[in-house]
């Protein structure tokens, strides 16, 4: 969430923003015209106490008629005050929602563009293999190993999901388990939260209200399935004042995620793109001046991942126009798929400054006498599943339709090598 007075201290650097970052203006207008009327209701309710407060004073030196009269010129005063109360609390509800609606504001370093042809690709590790053969996608592999079965999920909850099978099974499991591990070895605490979370949660970390839309909704408990494990880690902090000394925080944590993808990509095959999705999450809370050092860390820590499965990937740097709502700079992690053709993004890691932390209301203290502030709080994929799982199996297949397991996979599948 935006600091109000960053809105109205310079609104036309703001409507710029949202230009940039291809959201409609309109917020802004529906903003200032709020906050306008805001403003002069509490100016005249500050002008009003001002004159009661004098009055009091001079009332009790007055008697008779007189004092009848002012007493009764002050009870029209306080009725006025407690209409423009009733006036400005509705104000302040409506301007709350407002800044709601508001995308956070991006780094200086990010690039300015309206889509993903206009993000940069920083660095590239590994090369797209190279195969003498027919090559298979996900989709034909995991079919013909019977590892994966699209039907009996369509069968079991429609389409968009699917069921994994025998090793197929095993392997995601291994994924999951490498991944939790190695985050563990780079200094992360393993959480694991609840898989739903309450309207708090996902108004904290800037899902709700301008991507509801695209979550699952319990109504009956007014709880959402959770989109990605950074809801419900990065709320476990929510009003919490922290002590300078705890910073830096890191957490990392394995969910089922699950997201509607309202409107996209509806025609999409395969494991791509899908409603239920594994994925392994890194959460850091650290303290505002490092906070773009610690995004540079969290981008290595979720590459390692990449690096240990030996698969060829590149970092790119995202525009203005592809970042995600909260984010004010990302770099996504992108896991080639030969036989499918493509880049798949297994990784978005992003820094939201005090973005979340405002929505939050997470909070350090720089000094115990000193006046409480927002910490700064970054997230990122460590990986998601199934893209990585998409990779994998299409990186190492074999002339036979066979899959080659990971090296750093065989301890977690009981030293088996090879799916066939």
């Amino acid at each position: 969430m935006l600091d109000a007075n960053v809105i109205r201290d310079d609104p036309e650097a703001i409507r710029n923003m949202l230009r940039s970052r291809n959201y409609d203006d309109e917020v802004l207008d529906q903003f200032l015209e709020i906050d306008a009327s805001w403003r002069v209701k509490v100016e005249e309710g500050n002008r009003l106490r001002k004159m009661r407060n004098e009055a009091s004073l001079r009332i009790s030196k007055l008697s008779g008629a007189e004092k009848m009269e002012a007493v009764m010129e002050m009870k029209v005063v306080s009725s006025r005050i407690s209409e423009l109360d009733a006036v400005i609390a509705e104000l302040e509800e409506q301007k709350n929602e407002s800044i709601l609606f508001f995308p956070n504001i991006p780094h200086v370093s990010v690039p300015i563009g309206d889509s993903y042809e206009k993000n940069i690709v920083v660095s590239e590790n590994g090369k797209e293999r190279k195969f003498d053969f027919q090559l298979k996608d996900h989709i034909a592999l995991g079919e013909d190993l019977d590892i994966i079965d699209f039907q009996r999920g369509v069968k079991i909850a429609g389409s968009g999901f699917f069921v994994l099978k025998g090793d197929g099974a095993r392997m995601e499991r291994a994924l999951i388990n490498y991944m939790l591990d190695l985050h563990h070895k780079q200094g992360y605490t393993e959480i694991f939260p609840p898989v739903v979370v309450n309207r708090a949660a996902v108004i904290g970390t800037g899902q709700y209200p301008k991507m509801k839309d695209d979550m699952y909704w319990c109504e009956r408990d007014d709880l959402w399935l959770n989109p990605t494990a950074e809801v419900p880690v990065t709320n476990m902090l929510q009003d919490d004042i922290l002590a300078k000394e705890e910073l830096p925080i890191y957490y990392t944590a394995y969910l089922p995620s699950f997201r509607r993808e309202a409107g996209r990509h509806a025609e999409m095959k395969g494991m791509i793109r899908v409603h239920e999705f594994n994925k392994v999450e890194l959460v850091k809370f650290v303290l505002p001046d490092g906070s773009y050092q610690e995004l540079e860390s969290l981008v290595n820590d979720a590459q390692e991942v990449l690096r240990g499965l030996e698969l060829p990937f590149r970092t790119l740097l995202l525009c203005t126009g592809d970042m995600g709502f909260a984010s004010a700079k990302t770099y996504d992690l992108e896991a080639h798929a030969p036989g499918t053709g493509s880049w798949l993004e297994v990784s978005s890691c992003s820094c939201f400054t005090d973005f979340q932390a405002r929505r939050a209301r997470v909070k350090y203290r720089p000094e115990q006498h000193l006046k409480s502030e927002f910490v700064h709080t970054l997230n990122g994929s460590g990986l998601a599943l199934p893209r990585t799982m998409v990779s994998v199996m299409e990186n190492y297949q074999d002339r036979e339709g066979n899959i080659r397991i990971p090296d750093v996979l065989r301890p977690y599948m009981q030293g088996q090598e090879i799916i066939e």
